[in-house]
């Protein structure tokens, strides 16, 4: 009898800590990763009763404007008319995305307990990481390079990041700077995960007013951070060399090393160059660890062909990334955009990688925040009034906007169907001193077709749900949706 009710779970063993350690770890494994969280209504109503007693005194004021026309200039009055009829209409289409906004809460210790448990390989989705810059004297390299570090040193397993710089002036300079980065990364990417360093930015750790100290229990901390300070200013001379150099171009071109000419002497007329600086046993730290895939490339162009700027490059690092690398995940930075929160890209698998939602989500927005300037200016600068509250509104009803950087995208919603998984290619070698070159493959099918280059169809999506960090859920009601990049500079 005994045995029969221990079957039908009214009798059942003693309880064991360690069986209801175990269960709770399932049990908190399977809960979602993130969660909606509303605005509380103490903060929301008051914005909302402001809105409504200025549409009210909006109708009354428009009302009298209309029913007191100014006969001696009747073309300049209805012409004012018009033109406040339109500004109220805007204003009103303006408050809606601020009606209902949300935030979003993440939960990083339950994305470790479904995807990196112990004794088992780590299940996190790979991440390819674009890095756009065009002219290296109007954005410095060093600016570029500390973007390049932030991404090399992010908590994530290393062998599921690769960065792609894209190089649309094809410079010699920005070639041998980074270079030069991922020689002074095998020595950051190492200081900034034992010591758990934010950010990871070398130029803006050392510049931060703060108790570097806080929290900081090893001993030795305070020796090797100030031998990796004194690495950094040697590393940030050597790219001020190569800029000051680079500011006399040479009649014949720039020569690399092994005395031909720079491919990239012309800007508007050169082949494709593709350099592979670390990653896949190209590279370790210092410490013996294997460093996340670098990767330099600069798009082949030809005069009378349109290149598309900004959007053309983000093409050309999709299809790149989809032969080398092929991650399921994308986020593209703009150069001098590093990270702050070395988790991000966590955060961002959080929504992407939902049991419940994540199959439906295309992206993840997250905000850009500035150093250097006014905090208090919310609209120009700091820009808190369109991340902070107009976003998290759109949020609440429909969904964000793309701004150009820090997204996540889904490979799959730009393709619009899963990428093929071809054959796996033999391990790529390079010299590390020049760059390897390949010609563009023509595309028959694709000219007869008139693709567009700086857009992707998703012919055959379902219904999306595009979600932001801070943020944003949008829905689409089509079942086809034509993405393109726009250049924002």
């Amino acid at each position: 009898m005994d045995d029969w009710k221990m079957q039908q779970g009214n009798l059942g063993p003693e309880p064991d800590d360690a069986y209801d350690a175990d269960m709770a770890m399932l049990d908190e494994a399977r809960q979602p990763l993130s969660r909606k969280v509303p605005i509380a209504s103490s903060k929301i109503n008051p914005y909302r009763m402001v809105i409504v007693a200025r549409l009210v005194i909006l109708a009354f004021f428009l009302r009298y404007r209309i029913l007191n026309p100014v006969h001696d200039a009747i073309g300049l009055w209805l012409t004012s008319v018009i033109c406040e009829i339109w500004f109220a209409f805007s204003w009103i289409l303006d408050q809606f995305p601020k009606w209902f906004p949300i935030d979003r809460e993440t939960y990083l210790d339950r994305l470790s307990l479904r995807y990196e448990r112990e004794g088992e390989p780590n299940m996190l989705a790979s991440v390819d990481i674009f890095v756009s810059t065009v002219d290296p004297l109007k954005e410095p390299p060093l600016v570029t390079a500390n973007t390049v570090l932030s991404i090399l040193a992010m908590d994530y397993p290393v062998d599921k990041i690769s960065c792609y710089i894209s190089d649309d002036g094809a410079s010699m300079l920005t070639f041998e700077s980074l270079s030069q980065t991922a020689e002074f990364a095998r020595k950051w990417v190492p200081f900034c995960k034992k010591f758990a360093i934010e950010p990871r930015a070398p130029e803006m750790y050392f510049t931060l007013k703060v108790d570097y100290l806080k929290d900081k229990v090893q001993p030795t901390f305070v020796k090797e951070r100030r031998a990796m300070k004194r690495e950094y200013e040697e590393f940030k001379v050597r790219i001020n060399a190569l800029v000051a150099k680079a500011q006399k171009v040479p009649p014949e071109g720039w020569i690399m090393q092994d005395g031909t000419p720079w491919p990239g002497n012309n800007t508007k007329d050169h082949p494709g160059m593709i350099q592979v600086f670390l990653g896949q046993s190209g590279g370790h730290d210092t410490e013996g660890n294997e460093l996340p895939r670098l990767v330099y490339v600069s798009r082949e162009k030809r005069p009378g062909f349109l290149h598309h700027k900004k959007a053309g490059a983000m093409n050309a690092l999709v299809r790149v990334s989809g032969v080398l690398t092929n991650a399921p995940f994308m986020l593209n930075l703009d150069c001098d955009h590093y990270l702050n929160n070395s988790k991000a890209v966590r955060e961002a698998m959080c929504f992407l990688m939902d049991p419940q939602i994540g199959r439906k989500v295309c992206y993840v927005q997250f905000p850009q925040r500035f150093d250097g300037i006014d905090r208090h200016d919310r609209y120009a600068n700091r820009n808190t009034v369109f991340f902070d509250i107009n976003m998290k509104g759109l949020d609440g009803i429909q969904g964000p906007v793309y701004v150009g950087t820090g997204c996540v995208f889904r490979r799959q919603a730009l393709y619009g169907y899963e990428p093929p998984k071809g054959p796996k290619r033999p391990k790529m070698v390079t010299c590390g001193c020049c760059p390897c070159f390949g010609r563009r493959r023509k595309d028959k099918k694709h000219s007869k077709d008139g693709g567009n280059a700086n857009g992707l169809s998703l012919e055959g999506c379902y219904q999306w749900h595009y979600i932001s960090y801070i943020v944003y859920l949008l829905r689409l009601t089509s079942k086809s949706f034509l993405y393109t990049n726009s250049s924002r500079r």
